[in-house]
């Protein structure tokens, strides 16, 4: 029996990751949604797990593959992590909690990078905010699952043994 060959899950990963961020700038631009701290941290983490899986998709049977392969199921566990909290932030009562009062370390990254690159990483929204249902779930349940589906992908094409 042929297996399929895990290149073209990296692939998958590295375009799913892009088309996300690229979804993202057409939601701002169009939809005029403003994006909250933890909605640029994904696109970040978004950004960077397409970066390392078209690494891995280039460098796939060396070592440099394999590292790029771990940092892009750690990049995706993190953004599903962020994604995670936010959709946490997102069920609890009204102005319980949001980005505003005391920032934590990511929000404060963010609105660092916001200060210097505006254009990618501007946050102007409010964390708890689901104006915006797909399917009747909000954007940040939507980026849980695509994180998730991207963690268990790249996990799946590391632990293969014939990875071509």
């Amino acid at each position: 029996m042929k297996r399929f060959p895990t290149r073209p899950l990296w692939l998958a990963v590295a375009l799913i990751g892009m088309a996300l961020v690229a979804g993202s700038f057409i939601m701002v631009v169009w939809l005029k949604l403003q994006p909250c701290p933890l909605c640029i941290a994904q696109r970040t983490l978004f950004m960077l797990m397409g970066v390392a899986a078209l690494v891995v998709f280039f460098t796939h049977r060396n070592l440099a593959g394999r590292i790029a392969g771990g940092l892009t199921v750690l990049t995706a566990l993190s953004g599903a992590a962020v994604a995670g909290y936010q959709v946490w932030l997102q069920h609890q009562p009204a102005n319980m909690f949001s980005c505003g009062a005391d920032t934590n370390f990511v929000e404060d990254i963010v609105y660092w990078l916001g200060q210097h690159v505006p254009v990618l990483f501007d946050a102007p929204g409010v964390c708890q905010d689901t104006s915006l249902l797909i399917f009747g779930y909000s954007l940040a349940v939507w980026a849980l699952v695509a994180f998730v589906a991207c963690a268990v992908l790249g996990l799946w094409a590391l632990l293969r043994r014939d990875n071509k």
